[in-house]
């Protein structure tokens, strides 16, 4: 899979994308990820990406002719496919575990990190393919975002995670919250871990740990569970 990322700030991927299980997704060659300049499209002397409003109005728009540049440019390499164009920004459909496992089965992405008050209209309207938000908050750029996105998405490509079964038991597969997690050692200061789970009984295992995620699910977010029903 290749992901390609068109920001103004560039610089602040490289600590999250050389790090944990996305620097190993790239070492296995299993996703290449690309971090563009947006200002390297632009026309202009002082490499200008946006501009006062029309209409007037508080804050600046990011102008539409470089992101239109950039992605154009990127698309003019690819014969083979056609790559989906995303929009991160407040006004998308929320990140979902399922929204990644079907972004997840693409072959190439590009993302547009938006910026300032807002991105010019026809980025929207005729550019990008799906809108995404993380969540119901306001947030400098759209760089934060494109992050999460980009881990939600690679840990899903076959061959990331070292273990694939991992994958199956995290919270929200299923619309359930993920169920407690004990380790070492089994009494630590009185606080003692479940005997089921030291039971080596694999059929009353799974059976308490479903039951905990609904349990859980049920107490923190009720919502899961109308959405499963």
């Amino acid at each position: 899979m290749r992901i390609d990322i068109i920001t103004i700030f560039p610089k602040m991927f490289a600590p999250v994308l050389e790090e944990s299980i996305l620097k190993r997704a790239q070492q296995k060659g299993k996703v290449k990820i690309c971090v563009h300049n947006l200002r390297g499209y632009t026309l202009d002397k002082h490499k200008k990406t946006d501009d006062r409003p029309f209409g007037g109005g508080s804050g600046m728009v990011m102008n539409a002719e470089p992101i239109f540049r950039a992605v154009e440019k990127i698309k003019s390499g690819v014969r083979s496919h056609k790559p989906g164009v995303i929009l991160l920004c407040p006004q998308g459909q929320p990140l979902t575990q399922k929204l990644a496992k079907k972004l997840a089965k693409h072959r190439h992405l590009i993302l547009i990190c938006g910026h300032y008050e807002g991105i010019d209209e026809r980025v929207r309207r005729y550019l990008a393919d799906e809108e995404i938000s993380v969540g119901d908050y306001v947030l400098t750029g759209g760089e934060l975002p494109a992050m999460v996105l980009v881990d939600a998405i690679a840990r899903l490509i076959p061959g990331v995670l070292g273990d694939k079964n991992s994958l199956h038991f995290e919270s929200f597969e299923d619309n359930l919250l993920e169920y407690p997690h004990y380790t070492r050692p089994a009494d630590f200061r009185g606080m003692k871990v479940p005997a089921v789970l030291l039971s080596g009984d694999h059929k009353k295992i799974e059976a308490w740990r479903r039951k905990e995620a609904i349990k859980r699910t049920k107490q923190r977010r009720p919502d899961l569970i109308k959405r499963k029903a």
